[in-house]
């Protein structure tokens, strides 16, 4: 696709590029390519610091903050920092009560598009989150990882009560109602 083509797509809305994997389409091969990433769990830019993986460049130097500790993005409200200027933005959202995110199948609205894309996947029945050990599909990420843990036998909730460990954290709140 020619340049001019590929900028008159963000007008057309015009997708020409499809996952194979989860039939996603995009108006950009290189957002498609961003995309596949998800599917085969490739994250080619690591953090020297710690090794964490990222499938995009522009995500390595704002997680890389998290090590400096700057955080040059004040909430002239709260006065919370964020070390990405997108953060402090969705923030400002908590303070507003504002959800510019609506779903197009059922008008629900979200804060965040990355609540509104978790949504979309109860429409679709997308789990592109694959469980290495069992198999096991998840339509979230964060899903997938507290899965893991079965696996793993990680306990990251804890008792401040009485130290007892787990590794749900609804499990943990059952437990602590006994206190």
């Amino acid at each position: 696709m020619g340049s001019l083509k590929t900028h008159q797509s963000v007008h057309s809305g015009e997708k020409s590029y499809h996952c194979s994997q989860c039939g996603k389409t995009f108006s950009h091969m290189c957002n498609l390519k961003e995309h596949q990433k998800i599917h085969t769990g490739e994250k080619p830019y690591q953090c020297t610091t710690c090794g964490k993986g990222f499938r995009t460049s522009r995500e390595l130097p704002i997680h890389q903050m998290t090590h400096t500790g700057e955080k040059p993005y004040q909430c002239s409200q709260c006065g919370k920092t964020f070390s990405a200027a997108g953060d402090l933005n969705r923030h400002h959202r908590i303070h507003t009560g504002e959800k510019p995110h609506q779903c197009s199948q059922c008008g629900k609205t979200f804060n965040h598009m990355s609540n509104l894309k978790d949504h979309l996947k109860i429409h679709t029945g997308e789990k592109p989150y694959h469980c290495s050990q069992c198999g096991k599909t998840f339509s979230r990420m964060g899903h997938l990882k507290t899965h893991q843990r079965v696996h793993s036998g990680e306990k990251s909730y804890h008792c401040f009560q009485c130290g007892k460990a787990f590794t749900q954290k609804g499990d943990l709140k059952k437990h602590q109602r006994i206190h």
